[in-house]
């Protein structure tokens, strides 16, 4: 079963409307929303590293308030416990029973401000619920709901009380992108008034939970050529050998390249998916879970820039089609 062509224009319909939406609190930053967003449709979960003041929280708040469902937001510190984050069992005198009381990672998107402040133990209470959408405390497993997705800010200047994230949890995270400043035009529509503070906040909902989980079982159903697999495949090879990388892509990347393409191609009104799409895509999934040689990384070598080049020299399958 696949995507109707009423489906796919009906999808295509909302996620600009949603789009939209966003980008009235995160101005001039279109591919970025859309990568967000493409980021909420595939299940996954989305890591912003950039300098203070470039809207990395305004976006994930704003994504939270288009959606009709639960926001939390956690302010990583050093002192912050994997139970502050998941939430804790506590004995009730009056009932003499243990109760769970849920933690804020219990909404349909949390809002995780400058993850990498908080103790490696506290970041790994996120590895369970960011990759099964559950949590288990004293041995009970708790379902976090649909859909859910962590939003988590880093600030790539600051290193002081700061602890790296390790590679197990940057493969949770389905893409990394940064927002980057906005460019004059930009600049002049937020210092006249659009895009402030008191416009991210009044964003309205426009969209329930039920119809965004709608969206990412249509997402689903998208049709990919196996050729196009095939391409996914070789992607993810290449970045394994690669003489600059000391540690590749997985195999869950390549799935979550093939998630995120689909919705990606869905929120473009197909209801199949083209090599263009995978190219689109390739750098924000691939390059945060790459690990570059010391010494390359020395010399300026960068991850984006490898997947970049895999992606140039890689044959897609349209052009194989044509020799």
């Amino acid at each position: 079963m696949t995507l109707t062509p009423e489906q796919s224009q009906w999808f295509a319909s909302t996620f600009g409307q949603m789009v939209g939406n966003v980008e009235q609190a995160v101005v001039g930053k279109t591919r970025q929303v859309q990568l967000a967003l493409t980021c909420l449709l595939a299940e996954g979960h989305l890591l912003l590293e950039d300098y203070p003041g470039t809207g990395k929280t305004s976006l994930a708040r704003a994504m939270a308030q288009t959606v009709h469902g639960k926001q939390n937001r956690i302010q990583f510190t050093p002192d912050l416990l994997p139970g502050d984050v998941t939430g804790v069992t506590i004995f009730d005198q009056k009932s003499q029973r243990f109760e769970f009381h849920q933690g804020p990672i219990f909404a349909n998107i949390v809002l995780a401000d400058e993850i990498n402040r908080a103790s490696p133990k506290t970041q790994s209470a996120l590895l369970e619920v960011m990759e099964e959408g559950q949590v288990t405390v004293d041995g009970t497993t708790y379902p976090v709901g649909r859909p859910f997705m962590v939003v988590a800010t880093m600030n790539p200047i600051e290193q002081a009380g700061t602890y790296r994230l390790p590679e197990a949890q940057l493969d949770r995270f389905l893409m990394k992108t940064s927002l980057g400043y906005p460019d004059h035009a930009s600049t002049m529509r937020i210092l006249t008034g659009v895009g402030t503070k008191a416009s991210a906040k009044g964003l309205s909902a426009i969209i329930t939970t039920d119809a965004v989980a709608s969206m990412i079982d249509m997402a689903a159903l998208v049709h990919i050529d196996e050729a196009v697999v095939d391409y996914v495949s070789r992607l993810v090879e290449q970045t394994r050998e690669a003489p600059e990388v000391q540690l590749g892509c997985s195999v869950r990347a390549g799935l979550a390249l093939v998630r995120a393409s689909k919705a990606w191609a869905a929120a473009s009104g197909r209801n199949y998916v083209l090599p263009d799409d995978i190219k689109s895509l390739a750098v924000s999934i691939f390059a945060h879970r790459m690990v570059l040689d010391p010494e390359e990384e020395f010399r300026g070598a960068t991850t984006e820039k490898i997947v970049q080049r895999i992606l140039d020299t890689e044959v897609a399958p349209q052009e194989r089609a044509a020799v």
